[in-house]
């Protein structure tokens, strides 16, 4: 027997929720077919088989949060039995004159026969998609198993589900337009001891939370009874119940301190124009994530690690700077590694893909781990003059950039003139460093951005 259990997949998580199985007690499956979709506090993982063999059981329900090295189910070793070994021979044979499809069923006795649209690996009762694919299919309310798949083996893409949104809007779509069927035996002596999962039913499982009815009596804060009255619940699981362990590891972990500046970004602004005259475009946030290593470098302890153990404060010459970004499913941060090597044009485009992925949930656990220093810049969601951010443990510092408005400033000549004005609020780690020196580097970032042209000195 083969315990298959939950690994750490990425920057030393400690659990993670699980989303759903994608096979079942009997269903033979290969080395490196997923088994299990598991939900951490930054991804969507699939967990796959370390060989190949026969599911046995199914230890957890989905909705569960379970700590790494948590087993998830039981599998035979295809060594180890004429059971198994029947099963995959007789999976193989069927498989071999369906090319199209990802595998078969067994066939043992009856030879009726059962119409599995292709997409649909019959022999695991589960979708061929990934876990993005299944998130753009609930999103736009498409029952997957109707979809057909012209990836390989035909497993199911977004563009597959984009052209059966397009048909079924146009009135053109149906089960038999969208899925073609192939013919395949049905499961018999062995299968058939189990039901075979509800395909459509478990596509339909969102990652999402779902906000559920409540009770016809429910106590309001105060204590009163309302009767006959529904509240809305929304689960606090999944991503959201990870960042939030986060938020307090860190809060009770670090001694939180934060510093409010103001930043004139005219001439940014006006620099931003004449290099989109020119037929290119960098946005301001790159200027910022440049300005913000070149401070780095003169002030080097805000990205750094604190190590207590050993009483010591490492100061870390790569600058791997995280931008917080804003998804659907929770705040999630993608990192943009080296920025210290990299020119405005580069920060720009790199930004630009991760950000796209972060929305897309294709971040990989390259994407988002090794974060030194990061990011949040709120400012074009409007309304927000300041902050107190949470930093990333085991971060040092986090710089937020918010709303630019125009205000009248009062020059060194007592002149009042125009500006756009930006606030910036920047957390820190009172153990690393002080005041002062927060004071100092943000002044530093200040110069560079109230003078962008400073900034081309570097590339000297």
């Amino acid at each position: 027997m083969v315990e298959v259990k939950l690994h750490d997949i990425g920057e030393g998580m400690t659990e993670a929720d699980i989303n759903c199985y994608l096979v079942k007690p009997g269903d033979f499956v290969k080395a490196d077919d997923p088994l299990v979709e598991v939900q951490t506090d930054k991804m969507t993982a699939e967990i796959p088989a370390p060989r190949s063999g026969v599911i046995k059981e199914l230890l957890l329900t989905p909705g569960q949060t379970v700590k790494v090295g948590t087993t998830l189910l039981i599998m035979e070793d295809s060594s180890g039995g004429s059971k198994t070994v029947e099963l995959q021979k007789v999976a193989e044979a069927v498989n071999s004159e369906a090319p199209q499809a990802d595998a078969a069923v067994v066939v043992l006795d009856r030879p009726a026969e059962v119409k599995v649209p292709v997409g649909v690996s019959a022999r695991l009762g589960r979708i061929l998609a990934s876990p993005y694919t299944r998130k753009v299919a609930r999103e736009n309310a498409v029952n997957i198993m109707e979809v057909k798949g012209t990836g390989p083996a035909g497993r199911i893409t977004e563009e597959d589900i984009l052209a059966f949104v397009k048909l079924r809007d146009h009135g053109g779509a149906s089960t038999s337009e969208a899925g073609s069927e192939q013919q395949v035996p049905n499961i018999s002596k062995y299968a058939s001891e189990q039901e075979v999962p509800n395909v459509s039913q478990r596509a339909s499982e969102s990652k999402a939370p779902n906000v559920s009815e409540v009770g016809s009596e429910v106590k309001t804060a105060a204590g009163h009874e309302t009767v006959g009255k529904s509240q809305d619940i929304l689960p606090f699981r999944g991503r959201r119940k990870q960042i939030a362990k986060k938020m307090v590891q860190s809060i009770y972990t670090i001694p939180h301190c934060t510093h409010f500046e103001e930043i004139d970004v005219s001439e940014l602004i006006a620099l931003r124009e004449e290099i989109k005259a020119s037929g290119n475009s960098i946005s301001a946030t790159a200027f910022f994530i440049k300005a913000l290593s070149i401070g780095l470098k003169e002030f080097p302890v805000f990205n750094a690690k604190l190590d207590e153990e050993n009483e010591s404060i490492q100061l870390l010459r790569e600058h791997h700077i995280g931008i917080a970004v804003d998804t659907p499913e929770g705040l999630i941060v993608p990192v943009i590694r080296n920025v210290e090597q990299k020119n405005l044009k580069q920060i720009h485009d790199e930004m630009k893909r991760l950000t796209k992925l972060a929305l897309d949930d294709k971040l990989t656990v390259q994407d988002i781990s090794g974060g030194t220093f990061t990011i949040s810049n709120v400012g074009p969601l409007g309304g927000s003059i300041g902050a107190t951010p949470i930093i990333q443990h085991p971060q040092t510092a986090l710089v937020s950039f918010h709303k630019t408005k125009k205000r009248p400033v009062a020059t060194d000549q007592d002149e009042i003139v125009i500006r756009s004005i930006m606030n910036l609020s920047m957390a820190f780690d009172h153990r690393v460093a002080d005041g002062a020196t927060a004071v100092a580097f943000t002044n530093r970032f200040a110069q560079l951005i109230e003078n962008p042209k400073l900034m081309l000195l570097e590339l000297m």
